[in-house]
């Protein structure tokens, strides 16, 4: 059985950029959220951001839809929505695979 070994950070990236390319802390934390910020003001402009070989973060407009409260079987309108997927490239999915 496959279980979740917890969660990777920005301080973690951060860490490992400061032991592999041997910036300072403070510079790798700096790195980490110029990285991280320049992925969000792609995407709030509308651009999808795509990493090779590790996978492609894809914006999508739903259209306004019928749903159905679950419990009283009410339908209501859902609101159109622009929407944050994200699909991992084949190197990924099969790096997963392998566990």
């Amino acid at each position: 059985m496959m279980r979740s070994v917890g969660t990777l950070t920005r301080a973690d990236l951060a860490e490992t950029i400061n032991r592999k390319m041997g910036f300072s802390r403070s510079e790798s934390l700096a790195l980490v959220e110029q990285i991280l910020a320049k992925m969000c003001d792609g995407l709030s402009e509308g651009q999808n951001v795509k990493i090779s070989g590790f996978g492609s973060f894809i914006l999508r407009d739903k259209r306004e839809r019928v749903g159905r409260n679950p419990k009283t079987g009410v339908e209501v309108p859902i609101t159109p929505r622009r929407v944050l997927t994200f699909r991992a490239s084949q190197k990924l999915k099969a790096r997963i695979a392998e566990g």
